[in-house]
């Protein structure tokens, strides 16, 4: 009888491994429709969960809330250190400020005016609706990093930038106030508003100590040990979960101290940072799954429709008045733009961090724990399709994103012991690509040898490159990604031919005042006082590359070529009747 019990258990686990393994592969595949739609990735996974459900074909039971919250909380800790390490300091210097406005001030003003909504449309009580406003006021940093990537959609510098800093830091300040006000509803807060302020001080400050000094360990660490192949990624990923549990012990933000430490990470020189990039990419990619997924489990589509038509009505207010009001009123002192200003809003994301959130009040049995968690679920389905599914064409239509499709090339990078300035990349020589062309290679990059037809040649030996040559390059870390362009295949290419950069070529140091007064361009008061190189610095995060374009009124400046990774020379093109006029044509 034993033997038999102990079989019949075995037999479970693998019924649960097997299940696991399917959900997955069920994600991998829905990953590949919703390319192939131009879904957002993140509904799909959502609506996947919902279809394996209890109402759904699936038919799984899953009412776990405890574990969900676990998974959440990891999930949650990776994708924030994934968006740390991709901020430079450098490109986001100037939006610092405004986002960290938006990131505080911004969640309490929308939780707010949500909660009028809220009170309105769900007759709540003041303090339950502001919870559940609070629930909803934060961006999803989840979903905003997520589905700029995988859109391959480039952003201004300083509309990217405010994004990233605002949706990285706003989480934890919604996770705090939304366990104090749950604690409080409750009647397990003592001390009231003031030691909820209080409680949050302590949160950002431990916050940001163990950020810091636990992102400058893992540097260390990372460039001091010589870990066996394979092992940086995972000694980076362990210590920042590390860095997020100690700081939640002592009563920290652990989503503050993760985000910081990969800032921190992103913002020194880091040894195998090609394979920690990596292994993050696939690390976040199964959290955001995975959150999804149980997310979509835990819901149960008949009793959202009780709430859907009250928790639209809720929707609609938050994406067209709380959170268009409250990021003017934060970005306007900071002269932001009537464009970005709008494009912000837009982006206003809300995805699993407030289905998440919603699981707290689950947690602590408050009495309408379901109505917030239904609630929540139908505002993020309603953001994820109005605006997850229209991010790209917004960012058109406000004229923030940046004209540069992301090159079809595959790069090899590989780590160099024993120093941290210089990485190896190698590249499959395209036929037609800019290289064969005569482009020249940014600042400080250096052909190291090329493999062809088997053999392994130095430079001096090998002449001059051919098309399906294998050439290896020695380039300084973090430029590596400047020279995807140069060998992309034919299509993506960018040749230097008049058609492409137009008839007109001026230097990259052209005061663009002088030039649209010349012209007779109508530019925006605020580019005359700049140089044509500054401006593709600005737009570009300073990694201007060959072809990049920036429209001024009916013209256009290409970059026609780089000197010391600036730009030194820009082509100027004319639409219609206006090229043919100044060409003589």
């Amino acid at each position: 009888m034993a033997e038999a019990a102990s079989l019949e258990s075995l037999h479970a686990i693998d019924l649960r491994l097997l299940g696991g393994a399917l959900l997955i592969l069920a994600g991998i595949v829905s990953s590949l429709l919703a390319r192939r739609f131009g879904a957002p990735l993140l509904l799909v996974f959502l609506l996947l969960g919902l279809l394996l459900g209890v109402d759904g074909p699936g038919g799984i039971r899953y009412s776990d809330t405890r574990f969900t919250f676990l998974v959440g909380s990891l999930a949650l800790a990776i994708i924030l250190f994934d968006g740390g390490l991709r901020t430079r300091a450098a490109h986001v210097r100037g939006s610092v400020k405004p986002a960290l406005l938006l990131a505080t001030v911004g969640v309490v003003a929308t939780a707010a005016l949500t909660s009028f909504a809220a009170m309105k449309l769900l007759d709540l009580p003041p303090l339950e609706a502001f919870l559940l406003g609070t629930i909803l006021a934060s961006t999803d940093a989840a979903a905003v990093f997520f589905l700029l990537r995988a859109g391959g959609l480039h952003l201004e510098r300083r509309t990217g930038a405010t994004l990233e800093v605002e949706s990285g830091a706003n989480d934890p300040v919604a996770v705090f106030l939304t366990i104090g006000l749950t604690q409080w509803i409750a009647g397990k807060h003592d001390g009231g508003v003031a030691m909820i302020a209080l409680s949050m001080v302590w949160a950002m400050a431990a916050g940001l100590a163990i950020g810091y000094f636990g992102g400058r360990w893992l540097v260390a660490a990372l460039n001091r040990y010589n870990l066996p192949s394979g092992l940086h990624p995972w000694l980076a990923l362990a210590g920042a979960v590390a860095l997020f549990s100690f700081a939640n012990l002592i009563g920290g933000s652990g989503y503050l101290a993760v985000y910081l430490a990969g800032i921190v990470m992103a913002n020194r020189p880091v040894r195998a940072r090609a394979q920690v990039m990596s292994v993050q990419d696939a690390a976040t990619w199964f959290a955001q799954l995975a959150m999804f997924l149980l997310l979509g489990l835990l819901a149960a589509p008949n009793k959202l429709f009780d709430v859907l038509w009250p928790a639209l009505g809720v929707a609609a207010f938050l994406m067209f008045v709380a959170r268009p009001m409250t990021v003017a009123a934060c970005l306007l002192p900071f002269r932001y733009r009537m464009a970005e200003i709008g494009f912000i809003s837009w982006v206003g994301l809300r995805g699993a961090v407030g289905i998440f959130l919603a699981s707290i009040p689950l947690l602590a049995g408050l009495p309408n724990a379901s109505l917030y968690f239904n609630v929540a679920f139908v505002v993020v389905l309603a953001s994820l399709i109005v605006q997850g599914w229209t991010l790209a064409r917004a960012a058109h239509l406000f004229g923030v994103a940046v004209p540069r499709p992301d090159p079809n090339t595959r790069r090899i990078q590989l780590d160099l012991p024993g120093q941290l300035d210089y990485d190896m990349v190698g590249y499959r020589i395209a036929d037609g690509s800019a290289i064969l062309r005569g482009a020249p290679l940014p600042g400080r990059v250096r052909l190291a040898m090329v493999a062809r037809e088997g053999k392994l040649l130095l430079p001096d030996e090998a002449g001059e490159l051919m098309a399906a040559d294998y050439a290896y390059y020695l380039a300084p870390s973090g430029r590596a990604s400047r020279l995807d362009w140069l060998f992309a295949e034919a299509a993506d290419a960018r040749i230097a031919e008049d058609e492409t950069f137009g008839s007109f070529t001026l230097p990259g140091d052209v005061p663009l005042g002088e030039l649209a007064k010349f012209y007779g361009l109508a530019i925006p008061p605020r580019f005359a006082a700049s140089t044509a190189a500054q401006l593709f610095d600005e737009r570009f995060d300073e990694q201007p590359q060959v072809g990049d374009s920036v429209t001024l009124g009916r013209a256009m400046l290409v970059v026609r070529s780089l000197r010391d990774d600036r730009v030194a020379q820009v082509g100027l093109k004319f639409t219609g009747v206006g090229e043919r006029l100044l060409s003589g044509k």
